[in-house]
């Protein structure tokens, strides 16, 4: 199978996430997502409709969004105006809501309403007439795209969560890590949805959501990106750790991180309050290993080619650093040429 790639952007300015999609698609990445959280980033469906405008090849679409703070009716037509802008290179990235929502002081939802939302949006995606939480609801104008609907992913980062993807989603992002054994049992899990669902875990789009940073100096990579691995020992083992294979003597300096994590300072650059969280070398190595595509050119090819043979051939990857457009330049021309096949 072909590696493809795709970054996300979070949004600082309408301007520098234009100029962002432009050059990933300039450089060869395959997908452009953009953040959604209102509170921090700019309005997700306004920067998807002038990136989609902006961009000609690119898959793009919310990287991801949540089953909160939008009803199905109001998602659907949204997806399905970029889908119209793009000519047809919408997806719809969903999530159970991270910054988002606690930025609302609200709580994410479960997986049974993670679910409802995605079979309601399905459904107005087709162009049906449905139910969501008792009342009849529809999206008219959307059913002129029913043959060509807005395929839907779902962000995971847990075996229940995987299950659903496999059960129910065109695609999904998996965010439980890249190690080896990680990537084994993200791949058991949607599979045994998958089956369960009377599917085939070849059916479903499969992409690893993982962290980068391309250079010389190791050391001062992972600095860069302590937040980002604040944000994913917040978020990946927030509801449990169980079934996740973390290893006891990391689960308490977990428990630390989760319980300091500040919503209102998710992804800041820079030396924010996450990004202190992540004060325990053990943890800040291990998360590395696990989530993290970083080192030289070299190192990261041979990182992506291990992920690959160890069954994932699809890289969704954040770099949220200073140097952006370095980092999309580095990748696109020094990593991707080296491994698409």
């Amino acid at each position: 199978m072909k590696a493809r790639f795709g970054i996300i952007d979070v949004p600082r300015s309408i301007e520098s996430a234009i100029e962002n999609a432009k050059l990933a698609e300039s450089v060869g990445f395959d997908w452009v997502g953009i953040a959604d959280s209102q509170s921090l980033f700019r309005e997700l469906f306004v920067t998807l409709g002038v990136v989609g405008q902006a961009t000609e090849r690119v898959m793009i679409g919310p990287s991801v969004t949540n089953p909160l703070t939008r009803h199905p009716a109001v998602m659907a037509s949204a997806a399905a105006s970029v889908q119209e802008i793009t000519g047809g290179r919408a997806m719809l990235g969903i999530g159970t809501g991270d910054s988002a929502i606690y930025n609302l002081n609200e709580r994410p939802g479960g997986l049974k309403g993670l679910r409802e939302y995605i079979l309601t949006l399905r459904a107005l995606l087709n162009g049906a007439t449905t139910e969501f939480a008792g009342r009849e609801i529809h999206t008219k104008w959307v059913a002129a795209q029913a043959d060509n609907p807005v395929p839907i992913y779902i962000s995971a980062e847990g075996p229940k969560t995987l299950e659903l993807a496999g059960e129910v989603a065109d695609g999904v992002i998996c965010g439980m890590g890249v190690s080896a054994d990680v990537v084994q049992l993200t791949l058991d899990h949607i599979a045994r949805g998958a089956e369960r669902a009377g599917r085939s875990i070849d059916d479903i789009d499969i992409w690893a959501m993982t962290r980068v940073n391309v250079g010389t100096d190791r050391a001062a990579l992972i600095d860069e990106i302590r937040m980002e691995l604040a944000s994913t020992a917040h978020h990946a083992f927030r509801f449990t750790q169980e079934g996740k294979l973390v290893p006891p003597e990391f689960a308490e300096a977990i428990r630390q991180v989760q319980s300091g994590y500040r919503p209102a300072n998710h992804e800041d650059l820079g030396e924010s309050p996450n990004a202190g969280l992540m004060n325990d070398p053990a943890l800040l190595a291990y998360m590395t290993e696990r989530f993290a595509v970083i080192g030289t050119a070299d190192e990261c090819v041979t990182r992506i080619q291990s992920i690959r043979a160890a069954g994932i051939h699809q890289f969704l990857f954040t770099g949220f650093v200073e140097a952006r457009t370095a980092l999309i330049e580095t990748l696109g021309k020094s990593v991707f040429p080296r491994c698409r096949n």
